[in-house]
């Protein structure tokens, strides 16, 4: 039980209620960490399972970022169809996305958040004295506008690395010069054998973020930095840099 509850964690479930002693147990499982809503598109869809043994009960939405936005204050303007429903054991429910058509940028990506909520089926009797926990899980949806110039492939090769400062400590600044969310889940840096690492996160396009390097920083020169990305369906891909240089373009090697 322990396991599954830290699991829960890990994947970005949100505890929103809870009563009694510990019962944690997801059950309705996200098909994707990823939703890609390119603008040409009428509709997406997205599949979701319960793998538990009771019946689930599941409310949907998309929010802008706000995490603590109820789904009757949301302003994301996308709907989800079936807002609510009950899922059997072992059985899915697909649900459809559509977007209602509120202007957004058409030189970038734009962000927004599918919630996923799964309450629990009532305690029995027995069961009384158990925690009781509504899960929320959230992910990622990327609206993407027609006739982007780059490929979402190169995205991540395109960033531009330097070493900068933050509170008084090294960091590697990380410019995103592409229309695409750059997501990181790792990132390092490395020269003469030293190595130190930053806690990796998304960079968003046309914008710079500030990563606070740990461990034995090695000097700037001949600095590589080593990244892993995600992309549009959630596999991992590794790449490196050299750090850019004020007068020429950093060096990439995307399958390093």
């Amino acid at each position: 039980m322990k396991q599954s509850y830290r699991k829960c964690l890990a994947g970005g479930c949100v505890l929103l209620g809870l009563t009694g002693a510990l019962d944690a147990q997801a059950s309705v499982v996200v098909a994707g960490t990823r939703l890609i809503y390119n603008a040409k598109d009428a509709e997406v869809t997205i599949k979701l399972s319960n793998q538990g043994q009771s019946p689930a009960l599941v409310q949907a939405w998309i929010d802008s970022g706000n995490i603590k936005a109820a789904p009757s204050d949301i302003d994301a303007p996308f709907t989800v169809t079936p807002p609510m429903s009950r899922i059997d054991p072992g059985k899915g429910q697909t649900l459809r996305v559509v977007y209602m058509g509120e202007p957004l940028p058409k030189q970038k990506e734009s962000l927004f958040w599918l919630n996923v909520l799964e309450a629990p089926p009532k305690a029995a009797a027995e069961d009384a004295n158990k925690l009781q926990l509504v899960l929320r899980t959230r992910i990622k949806v990327f609206y993407r506008p027609t006739d982007l110039k780059a490929a979402v492939e190169d995205a991540p090769a395109k960033i531009e690395w330097r070493l900068t400062q933050k509170d008084g400590h090294p960091a590697l600044e990380a410019r995103n010069p592409t229309p695409y969310h750059v997501s990181f889940t790792a990132i390092s840096a490395s020269a003469g054998g030293k190595t130190s690492t930053a806690v990796a996160d998304m960079v968003n396009p046309q914008e710079s973020r500030v990563f606070p390097l740990k461990g034995d920083v090695p000097a700037a020169a001949d600095l590589k930095v080593h990244y892993t990305t995600l992309n549009d369906f959630g596999g991992a891909v590794d790449g490196s840099s050299m750090l850019q240089r004020d007068d020429a373009p950093a060096r990439t090697h995307p399958h390093d």
